[in-house]
């Protein structure tokens, strides 16, 4: 995609092939017309907060959602949501934290920054790609966000 001005959906996912299973799923729904991807926490974050090369987004409606690994190169995941929750420009885009970590402390700690839903990543194919098809249907047409 190269038109950032608007973008529904930001993926933040450094792994190729979950990042292209998720993208495959949210299409498959007819849920991925705007759809980026982000490699790194720092990557998201310029885009998110339109710097460096994506300065051109200055203005742009932030995404309606953001899919958040937590487990990222430059700028781990839960430092992403902590900087996406505490700004003003993006506090109530919803934030799904997507992720291999089932671990306590990551789940707390996600939910304490203000992450508004945590799934573990199903390691199956099939669970996969039904359980990213059904996130995106629910945050983008059946969850109503604020105005």
């Amino acid at each position: 995609m190269n038109d950032f001005e608007t973008i529904d959906i930001l993926l933040i996912e450094d792994n190729p092939n979950d990042a292209e299973l998720t993208v495959r799923a949210l299409k498959k729904n007819h849920l991925a017309n705007r759809i980026y991807v982000a490699e790194d926490g720092a990557q998201a974050l310029d885009i998110l907060f339109a710097r460096g090369k994506y300065s051109s987004r200055e203005n742009a409606v932030p995404p309606k959602i953001v899919l958040l690994d937590l487990k990222l190169p430059k700028i781990g995941g839960l430092e992403v949501l902590k900087e996406i929750k505490s700004d003003e420009r993006t506090k109530k885009v919803p934030v799904v934290v997507v992720t291999s970590s089932c671990e306590d402390p990551d789940i707390k700690e996600a939910y304490n920054l203000g992450a508004n839903s945590y799934v573990v990543k199903p390691v199956g194919f099939e669970q996969f790609f039904e359980a990213m098809g059904n996130l995106g249907l629910y945050w983008l047409l059946v969850n109503q966000p604020p105005i």
